[in-house]
This record gives structure tokens, sequence and C-alpha cells, in this order.
């Protein structure tokens, strides 16, 4: 969604905030100048007519975020001067907007803003090499220019194809991609006009000329459903099939297990085990056994499918998997991570069948605290298999099989969860949904997926064993250097994206306390809870949040309150998660520490390979959703404003989660202008005020399902004002912003004494 990448890469600043930003620039500014002299704190104070105390410790602050961000250098003499050794920094583009981008610099606080003609054919994920100067007064951020496009991000492209006698025209499907990628005649392949093609770019644009290419792969006809689908996945370099091999290597597994194989595990098979998972699933990759012991206490054992036993290192499925690194879940469908003869065959814990496990085994008290753990490899042989909806019948009191079983250990998970937010934990309980498709994948309804007790149960205990498997090889080894190991590490949030997001949380009544973050989000997610800005409320507090990644760095994960935590309970469609299962049994064996370095670059990879199966994810839900609004475009619906922008309102319809733009052009009854402090538009003329959190009706006007993008339309606007508020901007444009208007022009823009008063 543009406006919450804009508001997440460029966050809204406080007064103070852009003050110091403006001392900054001009302190820089100073060093550029003087760029063959070195300064003090004190010279610098002097050169600016520094006195004030207050103010000295703010430009010593500044200097040294300048000395940090490599603006500035350090001399042996103690004092500053500009850092000529490097006079470029390296970062990735983020294109937000056809007429500029950012680019994003690991390390640095702010991200650098280019304008479009200082981008020099960079494109939207593109690492550049970046020349920084002061910005102009547009941009909040420092200013650059591109030198050199250091690594293209990808040189295929998905789009649609357009076709004329003599050449044709791909539109990119990505909206971060603004111009169309020229194709010479001969170079369309098979494909014919409004197909959806894959493009292999053979000159980029520069000089004027547009970027060229040629069709290396026909998708099919744009609009049609695994057209799109395969489409998204494209879009994001992910892959959509296994090649032959992969299979091959698959296929040559043996289904047999062996008594040697059991011999060397802990047996399950006669203790009460099952699984929870959704109704449609056909990869079970965790189940639960339960055990009553003669102290009172309750074994509870998590046993989750045992994938490195059948993928070794090095082979071809290990090496695929690496790549992968994660399975892809779109609106309808799974791509894997593992062929089907492992995701859904051998390493699936289906019921009534014999399977290997990696299990974590806890005996809990009836208060739900652990009293001894134990982890090793097993076998299980599940009674059963519940949908989510079965297993919830039971706990709301339906009787069947395993029916005080089930309410035992949701009673413990209960206990589990209180524990766990009393110590600290988030709620992050958003709201998602799921479509009610037809045969053709064609969206006839949306509904919100709602979790209740089935689902936080099985993940309370999931929860339980990533955490404890992380504590126990973090302890394992009590002096340095401790075990490797991969952890899920979720960092605080940063202190000014919680203050926008205070500011917006304000507006609804709700406060969020910067010392106790975790507890007023809580509050709030608890006072949002079936209103209408739920999800807006819910969505802004998720963004708020660091995003979670791997590393071997054990610091933590802020949402969870967990001081180490690591993924270990779902290895069939995460490659962290098999990773974690190697090293675990590598310390269960007396192994040493292994070198960190090799799997901090495996950590890096799969963090970056989740993120773009998570917008991949993102893109197909968007898809569905234009595509159902495309088919109700005479009906009125509730929204609310979920995001106000110098261009038009961003509007979430509430029945349905769906978000679409309604344009500045669009907004009829008077010329609004952008006041970005209060998160509103003001009307000139009316003084109407449309601001984050409003709820408006709304109506459909036009659906781009190929671009994923929905313009909407304001209903009930009320009498037309525009035309006399568009003229007296007009009016006040031609004599300057700061000019009095003659009277005779004030009389025509309709603006009253008392008004400019």
């Amino acid at each position: 969604m543009l406006h919450q990448q804009i508001m997440e890469k460029s966050p809204k600043k406080t007064k103070e905030q852009r003050y110091q930003d403006n001392i900054k620039r001009e302190i820089f500014e100073f060093f550029q100048v003087n760029d063959d002299r070195s300064f003090s704190v004190n010279q610098i104070n002097k050169a600016f007519a520094v006195h004030d105390r207050e103010m000295k410790v703010m430009v010593g602050h500044l200097m040294e975020k300048l000395l940090k961000e490599r603006m500035l250098k350090k001399t042996d003499d103690n004092t500053y001067t500009i850092d000529n050794q490097e006079d470029y920094l390296e970062g990735i583009v983020d294109h937000v907007n056809a007429r500029f981008a950012f680019v994003r610099v690991e390390g640095r606080d702010d991200d650098i803003y280019l304008d479009l003609k200082n981008m020099r054919g960079a494109l939207d994920g593109d690492r550049v090499k970046v020349k920084i100067w002061s910005s102009s007064q547009r941009a909040k951020n420092m200013e650059g220019e591109v030198l050199e496009i250091v690594e293209r991000r990808n040189d295929e492209i998905v789009g649609t194809l357009q076709l004329t006698d003599f050449h044709g025209f791909v539109t990119p499907d990505s909206k971060k991609l603004y111009e169309d990628i020229y194709i010479p005649k001969g170079y369309q392949s098979t494909a014919v006009d409004g197909d959806k093609v894959i493009v292999k770019v053979k000159t980029w644009a520069s000089n004027g000329k547009k970027t060229e290419g040629r069709v290396i792969e026909v998708l099919g006809k744009a609009g049609e459903n695994n057209t799109e689908m395969h489409a998204i996945l494209a879009e994001f370099g992910l892959p959509y099939k296994f090649e032959s091999d992969v299979e091959a290597d698959a296929n040559r597994i043996s289904t047999h297990i062996t008594e040697t194989e059991i011999k060397k595990r802990r047996d399950f098979r006669g203790i009460t085990t099952f699984t929870i998972d959704p109704v449609d699933a056909k990869d079970f990759d965790d189940a639960l056994s339960i055990q009553f012991l003669e102290n009172g206490n309750i074994e509870v054992g998590v046993h989750i499918a045992d994938v490195t036993h059948f993928v070794q290192p090095n082979s071809i499925l290990e090496k695929e998997a690496a790549n992968r690194a994660t399975s892809v879940y779109l609106v309808d469908r799974t791509i894997p991570m593992l062929p089907e003869k492992l995701s859904n065959g051998l390493c699936s814990l289906r019921p009534n069948e014999d399977k290997l496990t990696f299990s974590a085994v806890f005996e809990l008290d009836p208060e739900a605290k652990v009293i001894k753990e134990w982890f090793g490899r097993t076998i299980i042989h599940s009674d059963r298999r519940f949908a989510y909806e079965e297993a919830q019948q039971v706990l709301e009191g339906e009787s069947t099989d395993y029916a005080n079983e089930l309410k035992i250990l949701n009673d413990l998970a209960h206990k589990l969860r209180k524990a766990r937010f009393k110590a600290g934990s988030v709620n992050f309980d958003t709201v998602e949904v799921k479509f009610v498709l037809d045969e053709t994948g064609k969206p006839l309804g949306i509904t919100p997926k709602i979790r209740k007790d089935a689902h936080k149960l099985i993940e309370e205990f999931m929860l339980l064993a990533n955490k404890k498997v992380a504590e126990f090889v973090y302890n394992k080894k009590k002096t340095e250097p401790r075990n490797t190991m991969v952890y899920r590490v979720h960092e605080p949030p940063n202190p000014e994206k919680l203050l926008t997001f205070s500011k917006f949380a304000a507006k609804f009544g709700y406060k969020i306390d910067p010392n106790n973050v975790a507890s007023t989000l809580n509050k709030l997610m608890e006072g949002v809870d079936g209103k209408p800005e739920q999800n807006v409320m819910e969505s802004l507090a998720v963004r708020t949040m660091a995003k979670a990644r791997y590393s071997t760095n054990p610091i933590g994960h802020f949402g969870l309150a967990f001081p180490f935590y690591s993924h270990f309970t779902s290895p069939i469609r995460r490659y962290p998660d098999m990773m974690a299962h190697r090293l675990l049994q590598h310390y269960l064996d007396g192994g040493d520490p292994v070198q960190a370095d090799a799997w901090e670059i495996k950590c890096k990879y799969s963090s970056d390979r989740e993120r773009l199966a998570n917008e991949a994810e993102r893109a197909s839900i968007k898809y569905k959703q234009v595509e159902f609004m495309s088919l109700h475009e005479e009906q009125e619906f509730e929204g609310i404003i979920s995001g106000v922008t110098e261009f038009g309102l961003f509007v979430e319809i509430i029945s349905t989660a769906c978000e679409g733009l309604v344009r500045m052009i669009d907004l009829t009854s008077d010329y609004f202008e952008h006041d970005a402090d209060n998160y509103r538009l003001v009307g000139k003329s009316t003084g109407k005020v449309y601001t984050f959190g409003d709820k408006v009706t709304v109506k459909v006007k036009e659906c781009n399902i190929s671009r994923r993008s929905m313009d909407l339309i304001l209903m009930n606007q009320g009498p037309n004002h525009r035309d006399k508020a568009v003229n007296h901007q007009n009016k006040r444009e031609q004599f300057g912003r700061g000019a009095k208007i003659p009277p005779k022009v004030r009389k025509k823009g309709g603006e009253s004494g008392r008004r400019r008063r």
C-alpha cells in the first residue's frame, strides 16, 4: 500500500526533529564548503555563533550523528572533517512515487531523497551508490543523486503486453515501476496482445531511450486466475514449480522406517497424539501428545516433522530448500518449499501412520509451569486429525473422542498465554481475511478469519517449544563462545515510528506510553476490538514494530517478551527451522560451537526470502480484493479513512477490508489542502475536514486488476465549492504565497475579510 510505504520510509517528524535536521544540514554544508579543513565542536559553535549551553549540546550530538552516518570523520587530533575517502553511500532504492524515490542505507536513521532527474535510470529494489548533499526545501530527508547502479534487483520483469504492427510495450505489474518496456518487432516470442509475459531486459533506459527487452515466457491471458498468480510469483522472483532433478531426488527417498532407526528414538506411538490444522491443510508438521502422570502433572509432547532426517546436507533437496527458504501461501494455492512427496507425504504427520519426529517434551504442573523438559528424536503415531473448527466445537462443549484431553490442553494454553502477557508480550491479534472462491478462482465472498481457542491452543504450545529450544541451546554452554543457534529476533520499535503511531492513537482516545509500550498496546488492542477502526489501528500498530528476522545474535524477541526464541516447529515450510533442528542435534550429540558466519549469511537470506514471500501473499490478497470489488461497482460501502496524503484519501472498506484511493481530483466539494501535521485534508472554502479514522461512504470508480489498485468515489460530498476555491488558489499562486491579494482578486476568490483575518 503506497501510503503505508511512504509512512514507513519517511515518518512524520516533530517540529523539534525538523529543526534539528535543518541545523544538521547547515553543519554538513559548512564542512562541504570547507572540505580541506577540520574543525572541533567549539570551532563549529563559534562559526555558527552558538552561545547557549543547550544549543551547544545539540550541535555536538548532531556532529556525532553525522559521524555515525559516515558523512564526517574524526582526525587524529579529535577534530572533524568531511569524509572524502568515501564520497558516496550504498543502499537500496525504494521508488515510492513516479516523481521521487528514497535510498535506504543500512545504519542510517534517515533515508536519502532522490528526485527523478537524479536517479540515473535506477529502479525500485536496485542497489546503488549515491552521493549526498544538503536537502532541498521540498524534501524532509538529505538529498542525493545516483552515481552508479551497483546491482539490478532483477533483469526479468512481469507485465502485460500491448502490440502494434511495428513493435510492442510491456506495462509492468509492479506499482513501483513507472515506465513501459519497449519490445522490438520479432522479440515478443509467441505472445499476443493482452498476454501477461516475463520480459528479459536487453538494455536499460538511458539518454532518453526506453528500457528495451524481449519476451522470454508467456504466462497466459491477463486477468485469468492462473496467469495472475504465476505473474505474482514471477514478479517477486519466486518459483512456482520444481525442476525435474529436485523431484527425482525426492522420489529416491525410501518410505520404509527400519527397526534400526526406531531403536535410535524415543517411542511415543502408545501415547495419545493428535494434530489440529486448517480444514484444507495437507502438510501437518506438528502434533501434540498428552499423558497424565502419577504425580498429578501432565506431560505434553510437541512433535515436529523430522525433515532433516530425509533431507540430507549437500543433497539436491537441501540446496533447493535453502534456495527457496520458505513455502509461499497465495490466496488459492501453496507453493511448497519441498516437493509434495515430502511436504504432503513422508514428512506430514498424517493420522494412523508411524512418523519420524523431532520433539520437545514438557512436564507441566496444573498451573502450566515447566517442571522438566526433554529434546530429541522420536517416533509417533497420530490417533486423530482435528480441523480447527472441529476442535473448537469440542472446546465449546461438543462431546467426542479426546474431548477431555483437548480441554485440559486448552486450560494449560490459557495459563501459558496469561503468563506471557504478564511478562510483557504484545497481543498482535490482527484481522485477516479469507476468500470464498469458485472452481475458476473467482472470488464470491470475503470473510474475516476469526482466531478462537483452538488456534490459540496450538499457538501457545508452539511458542513454548520454540522458546525452550532456544533457551536450551543458549544455556547448554555457559562460557564463551556460546553455542551458535538460529534465533528469531525482534527489536523494540523505532522511537520516531512509535511517536507517529502515538499521534494516530491519540485521535481515538488511546495513549501509548513509550516507557510501557507492550502494556499500553495491549490496552489499545482490547479497546478497538469490534470497532470500525480495528483493522486500521491493528495494521498501523504492527507496522510501527520492527520486522522480526532470523539471526545468530540472541538479542531477544520484543513482541513476545522472550529473551531467547527460535523457529523449531515448521521445518516442512521454513528452512530456518531445518537449520535449528541440525544445530540442536549437533549440541545434543555433544558438539562444539559452530562458526556463526556461514549461519548468519543463511539467516539473512532466509529473512529476505520470507519478506518476498509475504509481499507475494499480500499481492495475491490485494488482487482478489480488487477483483471482488470490480464485481460490485454499483454498490455503496461504509469505509474508514486509513491514510491521508497530498494526492488523496485512502479508504478501507469495513465489510471486506479492501483499500482504495479517493483522488484529490475526485473531491469535488472543495479545493482541499493536505495538513500533514494533523493527518487531514482541509477544504479551502468550506473548512470541511477529512481526517484519519473518519467513517465515510464510498463507491467503486475504477478497478485495475492487473495493477491491483482501486479508485473510489466519496459519496455525499455536498455542494461544489471546488471551482471558486481552485480559482482563488491559482490567483494566490500567481501573486505569490506570501503576497497580499488585491481586493478584486479577493472578491473573485470568495475569501471574506473575516476569513482572511
